[in-house]
């Protein structure tokens, strides 16, 4: 590490130490920190506090290195083997103590056992690892995903398989613009779902996964994605708020058309034409929901938050990057996936494209439309994106001039664009107000998931709402009867 970085300040992987202390567990912490995490150095020979080279005693360095050396050995448990070595600094002598990033994680003081001896990196500071970080770390040592684990009391039929791999196949076909594309979507067999993870295979019995649980929203205490919208620049002031709950990609393509009826819609002239156009750019408003839910900690026990401030919109993840990703290597393009089963999945069914590309497209579409530069931010156990708005003035592609206007559009306005299948459920909501959703899916001839999902986006564009409860209510169409008999 360079000089000048070494010795700027303790941040996320440097730590200083005024002199070696009698008890090592007071520095042991950090080690297994660094090695739970990505890695960092400890100098022995700084005051923290002041930043003052102090420097230790030369007579005794390297019999105090060995000590280190043979303290870091004898505590840890897996072995952990930091490389130690001398730099002068100022005419003053430090030892510098780096410890590399672990393979075998989790990292523990064997003194304390590894429940109460595990300790991560968190905002430059050392912490006792958190249950479900502890959980992550022990599935990373093995090479193992949470989301490719066995759902645990929970049972499925082939039909219920067969009824996953039908949606996913219509969700994909949905998600395909173009008609020669659509019929080269392929269909998803109980096989594909094992390949990916979806499914487990064990002793001639398959079994559903965690991905599985979460794809058909029946995963116990199944996360939400939390949508809001908020005066001015910060959370003091709700505008106003939802949550969306059902399977993951329900969740994700509502929060996302919840957000494209919250930002700004203007107009761009292109020669004769006058083209709509979103203040943001909606492919990128897309993805990074999407990344969201496919990147997500499932052991952590937050929810997404997507909230829309004046000036920004900002999408937090719970969990931490995994460690060897950093923000820098997702700049150009790395990506290692937390969740491998969920992931293919999202990319068969055209929510998510090739795994790394996110991010350098976000940058690119946000010059595109030139607008700041977007802000990743991974802090405290979570990681968080914030696209800035232009609050002021006009905004356009590539200087296009536009008016704005608010995307709070009249169900008028959203009829125009109701596709065939839009119309089916609004005619038949509109005749059959009372029925439920299952019997909806029967007299369509569609399966449980396509209903829902409609209904959802239905009631998200305000072209129907629930007046009741979900078990004695009913439906009432808000749309014109015009903009969907025809």
């Amino acid at each position: 590490m360079a000089e000048d970085t070494l010795f700027s300040g303790e941040s996320k992987n440097v730590e200083y130490k005024v002199t070696v202390p009698e008890k090592s567990e007071k520095y042991m912490k950090t080690v297994v920190a660094f090695a739970n995490g990505r890695g960092g150095r400890i100098v022995f020979g700084i005051d923290d506090k002041t930043l003052e080279i102090v420097g230790m005693d030369v007579d005794n360095i390297y019999k105090t290195m060995d000590a280190i050396t043979n303290a870091i050995s004898d505590s840890c448990e897996p072995a952990i083997r930091p490389d130690v070595a001398l730099q002068t600094v100022k005419d003053k002598t430090v030892i510098v103590v780096e410890v590399f990033p672990g393979a075998e994680r989790p990292y523990y003081i064997k003194s304390q056992g590894m429940f109460e001896g595990t300790y991560v990196r968190v905002a430059g500071t050392t912490r006792h690892v958190e249950d479900y970080m502890l959980k992550e770390l022990i599935l990373e040592g093995k090479n193992r995903h949470f989301d490719s684990e066995i759902c645990q009391n929970m049972k499925i039929t082939d039909d219920e398989i067969e009824e996953l791999c039908k949606s996913m196949k219509e969700t994909a076909i949905r998600n395909t613009w173009q008609d020669s594309e659509k019929a080269k979507v392929k269909d998803v067999t109980k096989n594909v779902l094992i390949s990916w993870g979806v499914l487990k295979e064990e002793g001639g019995e398959v079994y559903p996964t965690n991905a599985y649980a979460l794809l058909t929203g029946r995963m116990f205490q199944q996360p939400v994605i939390q949508c809001g919208v908020f005066k001015g620049t910060n959370r003091a002031h709700f505008v106003d708020r939802r949550e969306f709950e059902g399977s993951i990609q329900e969740q994700m393509e509502a929060a996302y058309q919840y957000v494209l009826e919250k930002i700004n819609m203007g107009m761009t002239i292109k020669g004769m034409y006058r083209q709509d156009v979103y203040e943001l750019p909606t492919d990128s408003i897309r993805e990074l929901i999407a990344n969201a839910v496919a990147h997500r900690s499932y052991l952590e026990p937050g929810n997404i938050q997507v909230a829309l401030f004046d000036d920004r919109l900002e999408i937090t993840s719970p969990g931490m990057l995994l460690n060897n990703v950093t923000i820098a290597k997702m700049m150009e393009g790395y990506s290692r996936p937390r969740n491998p089963a969920i992931a293919r999945a999202f990319a068969y069914m055209k929510i998510i494209e090739k795994w790394g590309t996110g991010i350098p497209r976000l940058f690119e579409a946000c010059e595109e439309y030139g607008l700041p530069k977007p802000e990743l931010i991974d802090f405290d156990g979570d990681f968080r994106v914030n696209m800035y708005r232009k609050v002021k003035g006009e905004f356009g592609v590539n200087g296009a001039t536009t008016q704005t206007t608010q995307t709070h559009q009249t169900t008028q306005s959203k009829g125009s664009t109701l596709s065939d299948d839009d119309k089916k459920i609004l005619e038949l909501v509109h005749n059959h107000p009372s029925m439920s959703q299952r019997e909806y899916a029967n007299e369509l001839g569609w399966n449980l998931d396509r209903v829902k999902y409609y209904l959802r986006k239905m009631k998200t564009q305000n072209l129907i709402k629930r007046v009741g409860s979900s078990h004695s209510g009913h439906w009432e169409v808000l749309a014109e009867v015009d903009q969907w008999q025809n």
